[in-house]
């Protein structure tokens, strides 16, 4: 609807508002304000074309080209939602845009299909198409941008991301919206790629590592050990320095061999962005990260960049993350990263999974309801051997809800079932420590504190069954009670020691995602790798990288296609 369409159309009531108002000269600068205010939102500068397409002639396009099939229905909406006027054609000639497309669909030049596409806009640049051709042009380049926006921006992987072990829900984006600007003129559309910001940092990073990997082959070197003080002179620290700047930890190579501070600063700076402890001692976990090839590293990036894509780009401003090979929760508020702290995660055989929930109640001396897998696998086989392990273990037998005596039960024949089910109680051997925080799943994962705080020391910590224990529960309770002024430090304390549970909601709930990132850039602007503690990069790379995938890896490295 143009503007003075929409301006009949509500004079009569800018009217009416204008002559409450209680004075003539007061109405007419009122109507004016509107009126300007209508033609700046409604009165877009789009191209115009007097050519427009008939919905039979889409139709019979989608069903001599089915491989356009899947995104029938958004080109359809698109069309409709233009009056079925051409979007690549300005008049009776092809748009700029219409080269803009093809630079998004191929920027390298390689794809056969983007060639025919290429020479067919080529024929068309200052005259006029035939009809047949102008036809195959416009809704063929549409049918490829869907194509290529359903990689881009929703992720190569088109399948069930459950069989990658990812259970966060696919966020959707209007694909629709980015080629209404595109074929307007607006060919920069990063202020509005549906892509989270760390895309776009992994991708900084991933240009800089394909250009290090080209312009020098890469070499592995050994060091394993060596104790370099300050002022120390090696001739392997001259390599150390090289290669350091070749990973952005040094902005400055040289060619000396001493350990300086600037040598010694970014050596514990690779070793934290790492995972390592940052002591800037030449050990073997060091050696065994330097030595990662370039090229296995730029996988990982683009295979994190691919998770990237299934993500909400603007998650809530105040939310918990816990990445799992990094073994660490983050606390956010107000989009800023506020605190973190340490966290064990399951192990490889109890792996944690990958989804998303909210926080929404907190139990304080809390039972630990014992998983039926562990009853038959644990404490059945140690109650054959120690009729008393279940006292010694602060648990007890429940049936129907009720306590039942540990000796009603034939614990030489008991495999599990039967209505049984054990519980340990509150407790300094609770299992769950004095507080756990719950947030509904069907995976029965929960955070929770943990008397086994030695687990917490290893750099790596996956030991858990499933569930997440956290270094500094105390802390977790306090901030997501923090606006409750009858959870004071103090009470929540004697609630911990209270020796029965309590159940505290959490409100509002805090939204929590449990994600899986081997590759993402902190807040100093590092790059930071993990290892791929499940595997889960492993099988990712399988499906990215099959010969009929390829395309994303050229693509993101060029750094003209996509976000």
């Amino acid at each position: 609807m143009r503007c003075k369409e929409l301006l009949s159309i509500l004079m009569p009531g800018l009217l009416f508002l204008a002559a409450c108002g209680g004075g003539e000269q007061p109405a007419r600068r009122s109507i004016a304000q509107a009126a300007e205010e209508i033609t700046r939102t409604f009165e877009t500068p789009e191209p115009y074309t007097p050519l427009r397409l008939d919905s039979l002639e889409v139709l019979g396009f989608l069903e001599a080209h089915p491989e356009a099939g899947k995104d029938s229905a958004q080109i359809l909406d698109f069309y409709a939602g233009r009056g079925f006027q051409y979007a690549w054609f300005l008049h009776d000639t092809l748009s700029a845009t219409a080269d803009a497309m093809l630079n998004l669909l191929d920027p390298l030049g390689h794809d056969a299909k983007a060639d025919k596409w290429r020479a067919l806009v080529r024929d068309g640049h200052g005259q006029p198409l035939a009809d047949s051709a102008r036809l195959v042009v416009e809704l063929g380049l549409t049918a490829e941008y869907f194509n290529l926006a359903a990689k881009e921006y929703h992720g190569y992987i088109q399948g069930d991301l459950r069989e990658l072990g990812w259970y966060i829900p696919r966020f959707k984006k209007d694909y629709t919206m980015l080629l209404d600007s595109l074929v307007a003129g607006r060919t920069d559309l990063s202020p509005m790629e549906p892509v989270h910001p760390q895309y776009n940092h992994l991708k900084f990073w991933l240009r800089r590592y394909m250009y290090a990997d080209t312009i020098e082959p890469f070499t592995p070197f050994t060091f394993a050990g060596q104790q370099v003080e300050l002022g120390d002179s090696l001739p392997l620290l001259c390599d150390v320095r090289h290669r350091l700047f070749q990973l952005g930890d040094l902005w400055e190579d040289s060619i000396t061999n001493v350990m300086d501070s600037t040598l010694f600063k970014a050596l514990v700076n690779f070793q934290e962005r790492h995972g390592l402890k940052g002591t800037g001692i030449l050990d073997g976990p060091t050696a065994e990260a330097f030595n990662v090839p370039i090229g296995e590293r730029m996988r990982t990036l683009l295979v994190n960049m691919e998770r990237l894509r299934w993500v909400n780009p603007s998650p809530p401003k105040d939310h918990l993350l816990v990445n799992i090979p990094e073994y660490r929760l983050h606390v956010f508020e107000e989009g800023k990263e506020t605190w973190s702290m340490k966290v064990v995660v399951g192990a490889v055989a109890t792996r944690t999974v990958i989804f998303s929930g909210e926080v929404s109640v907190i139990a304080f001396a809390p039972y630990w309801n014992v998983p039926a897998s562990i009853v038959r696998n644990e404490i059945v086989p140690a109650m054959r051997r120690n009729p008393g392990y279940l006292a010694a273990q602060n648990m007890e037998v429940l049936r129907g809800g009720a306590v039942v005596p540990a000796s009603s039960i034939d614990w030489a024949t008991y495999a599990g079932g039967g209505g049984y089910s054990i519980r340990q109680k509150p407790g300094p051997k609770n299992s769950l420590g004095r507080v756990k925080f719950l947030f509904p799943n069907e995976y029965s994962i929960y955070l929770h504190d943990t008397p086994a705080r030695s687990r917490f020391e290893p750099a790596k910590r996956a030991f858990s069954h499933g569930c997440i224990r956290l270094s500094e529960p105390v802390k977790l309770a306090e901030y997501l009670l923090r606006n409750d002024s009858t959870w004071t430090p103090k009470a929540i304390e004697k609630a911990m020691h209270a020796g029965r549970e309590q159940m505290v909601d959490v409100k509002p709930p805090m939204p929590v995602t449990i994600a899986y990132f081997t590759a993402w850039v902190d807040g100093k602007g590092r790059l930071n790798f993990r290892d791929d503690v499940y595997g889960h990069d492993a099988r990712l790379a399988r499906e990215l990288f099959a010969p009929e995938t390829m395309q994303p890896a050229s693509a993101d490295v060029a750094g003209v296609q996509g976000p």
